[in-house]
């Protein structure tokens, strides 16, 4: 059978255009996440907590505090620069290593921040804080895809007014099945001198583990004024272990952050 130049022109060009959307359909398959529901989402990565939790045994690392107050009495500002050591599963201390700005805001916000983490660790505030079907009814919001990831994102609603508890949404890595950023508000206030808080937190890969890496918070005080309060993690050192039966260890047992740990109020 012959054919014309122009018809041999056309027929390789489909071949060539059927192999192609092949691959790209077959790249499509391995990179997108599969379209599980919120209840096997959760499921998944509460499995991957529990799993993950064993491989971490503790770890040290720096934190950076920044506060902006701007109330009815001028804005002030205080920073802190702390040494945070998690030792699994319920123990955290803190050292302070340096501090500067206002005092007031240092002794009446920054140091208690610290005391209430510490105070969360204790086994039922804990519990509390878990991101479970016993805490929270979650649904699907959308698929997030991106250059760097691929994110469930979920929507949390809590089942009770514990003030550990959040309003908003969760973006869970598809891959890893961990949770990689948290935007809410408390659904109770951490405070009667608090009218409103706002809270977004990341976690970040650290060696192979998912770690606090990103806070930011504001609260709009009732007597007028609002609040600002970054927090920055970094120079974690890790002990891992070995003996855990987990193949790729990518976080720690993840809870929300105590709203009364990572929100400001100057009263």
């Amino acid at each position: 059978m012959n054919f014309r130049p122009c018809e041999i022109s056309i027929r390789v060009s489909l071949v060539v255009v059927t192999v192609l959307n092949g691959f790209s359909l077959a790249e499509a398959d391995v990179r997108s996440p599969r379209p599980f529901s919120a209840d096997a989402i959760v499921q998944k990565l509460m499995v991957a907590n529990a799993l993950r939790a064993e491989a971490l045994q503790g770890y040290r690392g720096k934190r950076v505090y920044r506060l902006q107050y701007k109330g009815l009495f001028g804005s002030h500002n205080a920073s802190m620069v702390v040494e945070a050591t998690y030792t699994a599963p319920d123990k955290k201390e803190f050292r302070i290593l340096s501090e500067s700005g206002s005092h007031l805001l240092i002794n009446r916000v920054l140091v208690r921040l610290l005391a209430s983490e510490s105070e969360a660790q204790e086994e039922q505030n804990r519990k509390a804080l878990e991101i479970t079907p016993e805490n929270y009814d979650f649904s699907l919001d959308e698929i997030e895809h991106t250059a760097k990831d691929d994110f469930y994102v979920l929507n949390v609603k809590p089942k009770g007014k514990s003030r550990y508890l959040y309003r908003g949404k969760i973006w869970v890595d598809a891959h890893d099945f961990a949770v990689v950023r948290m935007k809410g508000e408390p659904e109770k206030n951490p405070s009667i001198w608090v009218t409103r808080t706002e809270i977004q937190y990341q976690w970040a890969n650290k060696d192979g583990f998912w770690l606090p890496a990103h806070n930011e918070s504001m609260t709009l005080v009732r007597m007028g004024g609002k609040a600002f309060l970054t927090i920055d993690y970094s120079d974690y050192q890790i002990t891992v272990n070995r003996a855990a039966v987990w193949q790729h260890p990518a976080s720690h047992g993840q809870a929300m952050p105590d709203p009364s740990s990572v929100a400001a109020d100057p009263h």
